[in-house]
């Protein structure tokens, strides 16, 4: 514990970006020497270098945090370097979240001025609210004001961020139009506004597969770059994120390494493409499609939780067995319909396909 009673970062479970590459920030902002625009900790080309990996001439490695085209990358820096707001658009589990949190902390070395969108989201988070003691007691004033991350960000120069946009009620996501059209936030109860300083800029998240999604107004999304993040393009790739993601996360959970479970997280990416995607990946057999999105994220989790089985419960050792329970609950959102769709694709696809009877056997023991 340190002195303000808060964890270390060393023992936080999940640290924020800045502080779980801080290494890799530092060396960064050491050999960077382009162009930075007002207020950024790097410039638009280190900050791409830190999303996806390289080499640094000191000896540094970078290591990749998105896994995709550069220019998808490049696009958002160079929107962020603008006056223009951007929005990660994607299917859950394409890795908005993970995206947006990286870029405000290469860009503002702070990733935590957060707006969490849900159907309750008040208008207060994004604009500002009221100390309610100071303010019954004084009055309305500065000090009685507390501010938002946007209003934060804004006064600072910072990037804001707003995750799950379109689960925000319509009229509060409107509150950001004058935010980000005019760069102003007024305080009517005061008779004063916020004027957004250089560097401010704001990344929002969205997705429209889910429920409870809120359609954005034609003026919201005017005010928006809208940067479209696809699923992994090759199994292959979507190998590398897990298995890289499945790693940094066992270590922060104190897992055993598996160099050895390199073939149960093929296996659960190609189930999951293949159920998501509706044909075997030769091409050759169409399969149903279950009701769930089935997404990269699901797959880490699955092979995660897998993971804790093997090291908690086995030897240490991924197997089929250590998966099967995971990729059923993540097939099976609709009980009945979805057990249909498993248990066809399981006798059509998985039973024929060499090598993987252990698979099999071990997917049928937990769908009985």
């Amino acid at each position: 514990m340190d002195t303000t009673g808060n964890e270390t970062t060393a023992e936080a479970l999940r640290p924020h970006a800045e502080d779980a590459f801080a290494h890799e920030l530092k060396a960064l902002a050491a050999a960077d020497d382009r162009p930075r625009p007002a207020r950024w900790k790097l410039s638009p080309w280190a900050v791409a270098t830190y999303l996806q990996g390289g080499a640094l001439a000191d000896g540094t490695v970078i290591t990749p945090k998105y896994v995709g085209p550069r220019r998808i990358v490049e696009v958002a820096v160079t929107t962020l370097a603008t006056d223009r707001a951007l929005l990660l658009l994607g299917v859950p589990g394409t890795a908005k979240t993970w995206v947006s949190e990286h870029l405000a902390a290469a860009v503002s070395g702070d990733s935590t001025l957060l707006v969490q969108g849900t159907a309750g989201t008040p208008e207060e988070a994004i604009r500002y609210g009221w100390n309610y003691a100071r303010l019954l007691a004084h009055g309305p004033s500065r000090e009685a004001l507390v501010p938002s991350p946007v209003m934060r960000a804004m006064a600072e120069g910072m990037t804001a961020r707003v995750e799950e946009l379109t689960r925000i009620p319509a009229d509060v996501q409107d509150t950001l139009i004058t935010v980000l059209s005019e760069k102003t936030l007024p305080i009517p109860e005061l008779g004063q506004e916020v004027q957004a300083v250089r560097g401010f800029n704001l990344i929002a998240t969205a997705n429209d597969r889910d429920r409870g999604v809120n359609e954005l107004s034609s003026a919201l999304r005017r005010r928006f770059n809208t940067v479209v993040l696809p699923l992994p393009a090759t199994a292959d790739a979507e190998v590398d994120i897990v298995a890289r993601r499945v790693d940094q996360m066992g270590r922060a959970l104190d897992l055993p390494a598996a160099p050895e479970g390199l073939e149960e997280i093929r296996r659960v990416v190609t189930v999951f493409r293949e159920l998501r995607g509706g044909v075997t990946d030769d091409g050759r057999t169409k399969v149903k499609s279950p009701s769930g999105t089935l997404s990269t994220a699901e797959a880490i989790s699955v092979v995660t939780g897998g993971l804790a089985l093997a090291a908690h419960f086995g030897d240490g050792v991924l197997r089929s067995s250590d998966v099967a329970a995971g990729i059923l609950g993540a097939v099976l959102r609709d009980p009945v319909a979805d057990k249909v769709v498993w248990q066809e694709y399981l006798e059509a696809v998985v039973r024929e396909r060499d090598g993987w009877k252990d698979f099999y056997r071990a997917c049928r023991e937990v769908t009985a």
